[in-house]
């Protein structure tokens, strides 16, 4: 499917109804990466909800404006995309990496229409990326990349997983390859030349919204640090940080995390938790 917003085509994906949920994926991916780890916890919810997989902008099958010079400009494009896939409706936004970086800012600017927020292994501006974080390692190592995968991809495995199976490697050949494929990377630096976005809170100081922040301890790119300092601005988050995990938490621990989503997806509906 495709939006138009502002005369720029945003392609996305939806599955469901009810609820709207915004789900954003990291930088370097396109939708699928996020949506094959999401979706057996989404199916498994008590209700359904509307999900809504959007490419962000040089990523997937959506182009980078040639108008898009930062995440401001990033963010304005999310707010629109908002307003006219889901309009007036409130609805809640899953966020990954940079996409929770977004997902974040969104949820600041659009406190009457976002009524829950999931921050998955969040990166944040550059001063809260100096936090010390862990040398990148494998726990566990059971195949050979360089014989299952061309030599590039084999580098991205390894260093993206600190669970290295065949049920991730799998993950990766199928998902996780095609989509950095077609990623625009000069699109991109354009953009990350000018990471930090503006200050547009609109939410109260304490925010009561449904919120949940995990974080892989072995996460070697974000770390565990500025995850669990982002609790102290939510009133309501429950903060998960996760053993055997890195940036890749939801291929490495989708147990648990999809336990954690679906305890979210509770609380933003109202239901009492089991």
């Amino acid at each position: 499917m495709e939006a138009r917003i502002a005369g720029s085509a945003v392609h996305y994906i939806e599955h469901g109804d009810g609820m709207p949920i915004l789900v954003l994926h990291g930088a370097g991916v396109d939708h699928r990466e996020i949506a094959v780890a999401l979706e057996p916890a989404f199916a498994a919810a008590p209700r359904d909800h509307r999900r809504l997989y959007p490419d962000l902008p040089g990523m997937g099958k959506t182009p980078m404006p040639a108008a898009v010079m930062s995440n401001d400009d990033v963010l304005d494009l999310l707010i629109g995309f908002a307003g006219e896939v889901i309009g007036d409706h409130p609805y809640l936004v899953v966020g990954h990496s940079y996409g929770a970086y977004l997902a974040r800012a969104l949820a600041d600017a659009e406190p009457d229409r976002v009524a829950g927020l999931a921050l998955i292994a969040p990166v944040g501006a550059g001063t809260e990326q100096a936090a010390p974080r862990p040398q990148h390692r494998a726990l566990v190592s059971t195949v050979d990349a360089e014989r299952e995968l061309a030599a590039d991809l084999a580098e991205t495995y390894r260093t993206y997983f600190v669970l290295q199976t065949p049920q991730t490697l799998e993950r990766h050949r199928r998902y996780i390859a095609p989509s950095a494929a077609l990623v625009d990377w000069a699109g991109l630096t354009r953009v990350f030349a000018n990471w930090t976005l503006r200050d547009r809170r609109r939410a109260p100081a304490s925010d009561d919204r449904p919120v949940l922040i995990l974080a892989g301890r072995q996460d070697s790119i974000a770390g565990s640090a500025h995850a669990q300092s982002l609790a102290d601005h939510y009133a309501r988050a429950t903060v998960g940080v996760l053993d055997r995990a890195g940036h890749a938490l939801l291929h490495e621990q989708p147990g648990l995390a999809a336990a954690l989503l679906l305890d979210w997806l509770d609380r933003c509906d109202g239901l009492p938790t089991t």
